[in-house]
């Protein structure tokens, strides 16, 4: 820690020897906190006695935990410590170059601070609101000087997280934007600059997400557990959406999906009927012991079973006997699951279209077990193993013993239905039929078929080897037999099932896909830069990539098919493709793989 304060911010050379902050609940100490470090005097301010011990508890506490894990030592504590004084009055406020307000969100108490402030603070000091969903401009309007409002979001741990966005109003003065972003870097945090508008970056694209996976399980299409597995094990998020809720609180999401709607009247912001009921009756997430799922205590994170909790006597079993697995396909995602199931104790025959291709996925597997034995994740014993249990084939027919066999062709519908048709006449009486389609209708494979109770969807992640989600889904007529010994399969092969029904998307690609459109929507408007909102999505929630350098992985082209198949199946006017999008697949900037997309990739 640095005991020598910078205090002078490179934007105008403006110094910032005192800054007050309003507000000292987890969010308002907090930023006290990551002031101080970096140097700064800070005038911490609450409205009474009680709030006021409760706000210099809450940076003790905190402060104590970094001594601990050693992060700072117990002389830099109290240096830091030092540096915050305490107050109950706003006049006390008079000598501070910055105040940031922390206040709870509600626009009356905030207005009231910045039209008192106006009377006690210089000119020249600049005022910043740290609202995450409120009006800035209409917070600026209380004060005589609005050019001198700012917002500066931060993110809760302000301590840990690294992002801020820096919200500009119409009156916003670029010196005093220019300052305040000088300000924050040099607290060692990420600024990104962005207008007003109700969630700026960050929640704006984070609670259309959240709100559409309470959508998911109000109308219950699968269960908490399987909406909140399939987004960390399919994406890789930190966390499910519906778990991050009862973090956030059911309370705040729903007043920032009630500010979002009201402002912009897009529906998809409107909260869930659900949320209402649940916070109506206090289920407001872990703050209360009970949310989506039900805590220890309240504050605890640790999840204890409910009635909703599935029974370790409802774990899946195999209703099928599986011995002999077939694969048909001899592209990327099918030799990943033919190596998924060899590797697993399986006997997999496999299907295509020459000898050469046939030939190539046993090539393949054999790279990939070499990698695995370099890495020390395989033994190499075990590679011959895995490779004599591998059975090549060009002909459909060698399919007939097999006990389910899994389609892995091309994401074509009527190449995939005349296949289920020739796998209806060759497979045994039992065998259970699966598609890979990440897309397709599985009713229409299992209509071409005289079994369509034998026919599942069973959507692996690419690639197969190393994704542990597999999406289970099942028909209106798929026997519970098949889905719960799919289920059971995946879970033998080192899988994370989760089920799901028919419909375009199934859970991943209709929660993620929708969110990457609005970001497109969101640079289409010129709200903010791709750079900054990526930036917002890594560091304000966590994402292991941001929207833009997903879609140029994943592929534009393929980005707007998705998007054009859930528009399609759900109707809903917000799932339209951005046109921004469409015009890049049109000029053919696809992504990486045409080394252009949303960014220019040809000199990488």
């Amino acid at each position: 820690m640095t005991s020598t304060p910078e205090t002078a911010a490179p934007g105008t050379g403006r110094e910032f020897r005192t800054i007050g902050v309003i507000g000292l609940g987890t969010m308002g100490a907090g930023i006290a906190e990551v002031l101080a470090r970096a140097g700064h005097t800070v005038v911490g301010v609450e409205k009474d006695e009680e709030s006021l011990a409760r706000g210099r508890q809450y940076l003790e506490h905190s402060t104590t935990r970094a001594v601990k894990r050693e992060k700072m030592t117990e002389a830099e504590q109290a240096e830091l410590l030092g540096r915050i004084t305490f107050s109950t009055a706003l006049k006390d406020l008079a000598d501070a170059d910055a105040v940031i307000e922390a206040v709870v969100e509600s626009l009356d108490t905030k207005k009231a601070i910045f039209r008192e402030l106006d009377d006690i603070v210089s000119p020249e000091t600049i005022l910043a609101t740290n609202t995450s969903s409120l009006s800035v401009p209409e917070i600026s309007t209380a004060n005589g000087r609005p050019g001198r409002v700012v917002g500066v979001h931060f993110f809760n741990p302000a301590p840990v997280q690294a992002l801020v966005e820096i919200v500009r109003t119409v009156v916003t003065e670029q010196a005093v934007l220019d300052d305040v972003t000088a300000l924050v870097t040099s607290l060692g945090k990420s600024p990104v600059v962005c207008g007003d508008k109700a969630g700026f970056i960050a929640n704006t694209l984070l609670f259309g997400y959240l709100n559409h996976a309470v959508a998911m399980y109000e109308g219950h299409y699968a269960s908490r557990e399987d909406i909140d597995a399939a987004m960390r094990y399919g994406c890789g998020y930190p966390m499910g959406p519906l778990a991050l809720l009862d973090l956030i609180g059911l309370d705040t999401a729903y007043e920032i999906l009630e500010t979002m709607y009201h402002q912009g009247r897009d529906r998809l912001h409107a909260p869930r009927p659900i949320l209402k009921q649940m916070v109506s009756a206090g289920m407001l997430g872990r703050k209360t012991g009970r949310g989506f799922y039900t805590y220890e205590a309240a504050d605890s994170p640790v999840v204890v079973a409910d009635e909703h909790t599935p029974s370790a006597d409802e774990k899946p079993q195999l209703r099928h006997d599986i011995k002999l697995v077939g694969v048909v396909g001899t592209g990327t995602m099918a030799t990943g699951i033919v190596e998924v199931f060899a590797k697993s104790g399986y006997d997999v025959l496999y299907v295509g279209r020459s000898a050469d291709k046939v030939a190539g996925v046993r090539t393949a597997i054999e790279r990939s077990l070499d990698k695995a034995i370099q890495r020390g994740k395989l033994e190499e014993s075990a590679k011959g193993e895995v490779l004599g249990r591998l059975i090549g084939s060009t002909s459909l027919d060698d399919l007939a013993p097999v006990d389910i066999v899994v389609e892995a062709i091309a994401e074509d519908l009527a190449i995939k239905t005349t296949l289920f048709a020739n796998l209806d006449e060759i497979c045994k009486p039992g065998a259970i039929l699966a598609t890979t389609t990440s897309s397709l209708p599985v009713i229409e494979c299992a209509q071409a078929t005289s079994r369509p109770h034998d026919v599942i969807g069973m959507h692996f992640f690419n690639p197969a080897p190393v994704m542990k989600l597999v999406e289970v889904v099942s028909t209106v007529v798929t026997s519970d037999e098949v889905t719960e010994t799919t289920r059971a399969l995946c879970d033998r092969v080192g899988k994370v099932a989760v089920s799901c029904g028919d419909r375009a998307g199934f859970i991943v690609n209709a929660l993620l896909f929708p969110y990457l459109n609005d970001a497109v929507r969101m640079l289409e408007a010129h709200y903010a830069s791709a750079d900054d909102i990526d930036l917002a999505m890594k560091q304000g929630c966590a994402l292991p990539m941001g929207p833009f350098e997903l879609l140029d992985v994943v592929g534009n082209d393929v980005s707007l098919a998705i998007q054009r198949e859930l528009y399609l199946e759900f109707r809903e006017p917000g799932f339209a493709p951005a046109p921004l999008l469409e015009h890049l697949v049109t000029a053919g900037y696809l992504g990486r793989k045409t080394k252009r997309g949303f960014r220019d990739y040809s000199a990488r």
